[in-house]
This record gives C-alpha cells, sequence and structure tokens, in this order.
C-alpha cells in the first residue's frame, strides 16, 4: 500500500489517498477520512465502498478503527461557534 496526499488548490486542503492491493489481486486507489493517518507501506487495511466527489476514479474508502488504520486521535464533534 502506497500513500499520497494532495493539495488540492481552490482550498488547500491536503487529501489523503492509497493505492491498495486486495487479496483477489486488484489494486484499487482508496481514500484515507479524517485528520492525519499512521498508515505505511505494508498496514493492512479494510476498505469498503463509496466514492470521494473531490478525487476522480477513488471509488473506496478505509476504514478507520479496524486492522492497522487507527482511529482520529482526540476527535471531536463540530460545534458552531454562531451560538
Amino acid at each position: 500500500m502506497n500513500s499520497k496526499e494532495l493539495n488540492e488548490e481552490p482550498y488547500e486542503v491536503k487529501i489523503s489517498f492509497a493505492r491498495v492491493r486486495l487479496t483477489s489481486g486488484f489494486e484499487i486507489t482508496a481514500y484515507i477520512p479524517g485528520i492525519g493517518h499512521n498508515l505505511q507501506e505494508h498496514s493492512s487495511v479494510l476498505v469498503r465502498g463509496g466514492r470521494v466527489k473531490d478525487l476522480p476514479g477513488v471509488r473506496y474508502q478505509i476504514v478507520r478503527g479496524t486492522l492497522d488504520a487507527v482511529g482520529v486521535k482526540d476527535r471531536q464533534q463540530g460545534r458552531s461557534s454562531a451560538l
């Protein structure tokens, strides 16, 4: 599994994705959701379907919190500051 980060021009966001080889032999591109990740080249991950609108051709997502993909550290629910 190779992981990369892509900077999108209009709003300069780092989008993480990885090339994943499945047990069936297929090689796919999968999105890594959340902020930051701990994935390295030979990490085992669980993949689910679901496309990413910003990335053409990416139709799978890596499931956080399973196998070698740990959950997002210190994650908090979003709260509006308008209240």
